[in-house]
């Protein structure tokens, strides 16, 4: 699978910075598969569009602020790292952004050089 198939650009704007204080007023997207339209919802409708059987999945990751901005020592060019999850002290799993320009051995530097990699 060609995983850059899910890259989109979002605007920062539409990105919520903090969850709502009555949770169930965000917004939802209800598709229609069938006719293949599409209506904006509030959360709190998601009831009338449950069926008996239906499974409904609740991700409950946590995002924390770490993405770090940096570039590519060869080349100058711009890197973008996503911390996931720490495995240890000083050793995390990631995503790189553009991982295909980040060959495996390259020399990045974030934060005017203060952490390298």
């Amino acid at each position: 699978m060609d995983i850059e198939l899910f890259d989109y650009h979002l605007p920062e704007e539409l990105i919520a910075q903090s969850p709502l204080e009555q949770r169930d007023q965000c917004r939802l997207l209800v598709v229609n598969r069938e006719t293949k339209t599409y209506e904006h919802k509030i959360f709190h409708d998601i009831v009338n569009y449950l069926h008996a059987g239906d499974v409904l999945v609740r991700n409950n990751t946590k995002v924390i602020p770490a993405r770090l901005l940096g570039v590519k020592e060869e080349t100058g060019g711009a890197v973008e790292l996503l911390l996931l999850k720490q495995q240890q002290e000083d050793v995390w799993e990631c995503l790189v952004g553009n991982a295909h320009s980040v060959k495996v051995g390259s020399h990045c530097s974030f934060g005017n050089g203060k952490l390298q990699m």
